[in-house]
């Protein structure tokens, strides 16, 4: 399944799977992606602009889905070199195969509708790692702040909104079951800082502030190319599920302080947002 540039370290992104026992066994452990209301879009009803748009969403959707997963994979090692609790460990183990499922949920979603998009990708940039000077303990501390008190904690009101918009039960049934997976991504960042705080060094609280700093600064920047784009194509509706970027930005600003922003002062951690 493939969107953008080449370059020479680039590769085209594309989805397969093994098939037999391999595709079982992921079946078995994750059914509700058959179970999905597949093959039921009646494209004649949307233009061919809104669902060239919709393709292409939904392919970017499955190449960030496979970028956290790497993310998660990066933040399960670092967890288990820095001894974190193993409760905390296991309930975290989980994660990479949900990301694994949105990717197929996504990708299966741009096929529906006509299929994937060209997207380019270099492999070696498909996630930051933590600083390698910093001990096991503030790797994770860098990582889980940056990908799940920032990242996901912010995602998931995006994802609820656009799930309360979707009107089509394909889409819905989709973003439905993606929201319910990272409810658990969203609480993870804040559970791993109760336990850590009692337990780093002097520098620790400040490399925290640091590293949510320059990933709020990352989502400004997002924020900000998304305003230089065009406009979706009004026919999209919400059918194909998707938000207005107006919509999409204002939820964005709330969800940051609501969701980001104030857990991390709740913990002795103040940033101002950008006006």
């Amino acid at each position: 399944m493939p969107g953008g540039e080449d370059s020479l370290a680039s590769e085209l992104f594309e989805l397969e799977l093994v098939g037999g026992a391999m595709e079982r066994r992921y079946r078995k452990a994750r059914p509700e992606v058959e179970a999905m209301p597949w093959g039921t879009l009646d494209l004649r009803s949307h233009s061919n602009e809104a669902l060239v748009a919709a393709r292409r969403s939904w392919t970017s959707a499955a190449f960030q889905e496979h970028r956290t997963a790497a993310v998660c994979c990066a933040t399960l090692r670092a967890l288990v070199e820095a001894r974190a609790p193993l409760d905390l460990i296991a309930g975290f183990a989980r994660f990479p195969l949900d990301e694994v499922v949105h990717v197929e949920l996504c990708a299966r979603m741009a096929m529906e509708l006509g299929g994937g998009t060209e997207l380019w990708h270099e492999p070696s940039a498909m996630c930051a790692d933590a600083d390698p000077a910093l001990s096991p303990l503030l790797r994770a501390c860098e990582l889980v702040t940056r990908n799940f008190c920032v990242g996901e904690a912010l995602s998931i009101p995006l994802l609820h909104g656009t799930w309360v918009r979707a009107t089509h039960p394909l889409p819905r049934a989709v973003l439905g079951r993606i929201v319910r997976d990272e409810a658990a991504h969203g609480i993870f960042g804040w559970t791993f800082l109760d336990w850590v705080m009692p337990l780093l060094p002097p520098e620790g609280p400040e490399l925290i502030r640091r590293t949510a700093v320059a990933a709020i600064h990352e989502v400004y920047r997002l924020w900000d190319d998304l305003r230089t784009r065009p406009p979706a194509p009004t026919s999209a509706g919400h059918a194909l599920g998707w938000m207005g970027t107006e919509e999409y930005l204002r939820l964005a600003a709330r969800s940051l302080r609501s969701r980001v922003l104030a857990p991390l002062a709740e913990r002795g951690i103040q940033i101002q947002p950008r006006a």
